[in-house]
């Protein structure tokens, strides 16, 4: 790259950075990101599949519905190179599906949808032995697409997207610990109304339903709030 190619990249990704931290969830994060990766890279078809709790990838984001068909391949045979960059926290780089011999079945169904080159760079956050959040796939129809260049600003593109979606998880996750606390408080307050006890009985109530029918608490104030019932 050039010095003038440098100082536009450092302004565009310090653009992206602002907007994904401005971004309010996770969907919104990744979508910003693959639309990202349009503008900044050779590619004309970008994804994102996350790792879920499960420890399954699922599709994230796409710009196209060939990139969906790409990821289904591997997800439903858990092989190819996402799969590889998920597990193995490593970027793979296919230059031509019509002659990587890696993985034949997959990269010939790939070539048939009209896709040449494939860059897989994981996105992790953390040390090397922990697992990655997801992987950032780029496309093209034209075999040998990915310059080195292309290549380096993806890896930094991969970094600002690893903590963008690490940030969004967590905040997602706070979020939804501060409306159950809130649910859980209305549905005590009902219930203190209701019989006349305390707080600390009222939770014991709650508690106990959530045991006796095996329901997360959560759901069991739901349910006392919705229905002004508890769940039998």
């Amino acid at each position: 790259m050039t010095e003038s190619d440098l100082a536009t990249s450092a302004d565009t990704f310090a653009r992206l950075a602002i907007e994904l931290h401005d971004a309010p969830g996770v969907e919104e994060t990744v979508d910003a990101v693959v639309q990202f990766a349009l503008q900044a890279l050779n590619c004309m078809y970008a994804g994102v599949a996350l790792y879920t709790r499960g420890s399954r990838a699922e599709i994230a984001a796409v710009t196209d519905p060939v990139v969906a068909d790409v990821y289904e391949l591997q997800i439903s045979t858990e092989t190819g190179p996402l799969v590889t960059a998920l597990r193995e926290r490593t970027a793979i780089l296919i230059r031509d599906t019509y002659t990587d011999d890696r993985w034949p079945e997959w990269a010939a169904k790939v070539a048939a949808l009209g896709v040449r080159s494939v860059l897989d760079v994981p996105l992790a956050t953390g040390d090397a032995t922990r697992q990655t959040v997801g992987v950032l796939g780029l496309y093209s129809p034209m075999p040998d697409a990915f310059s080195a260049d292309d290549e380096a600003i993806a890896y930094i593109l991969a970094r600002h997207a690893s903590v963008a979606v690490a940030s969004a998880r967590h905040e997602e996750t706070m979020a939804q610990a501060v409306d159950a606390r809130k649910l859980v408080g209305q549905a005590m307050g009902i219930l203190m109304e209701r019989f006349d006890v305390d707080a600390d009985r009222a939770f014991a109530i709650l508690k106990r339903y959530s045991q006796d029918t095996n329901t997360k608490l959560r759901d069991v104030a739901q349910h006392l709030v919705d229905t002004r019932k508890l769940p039998h």
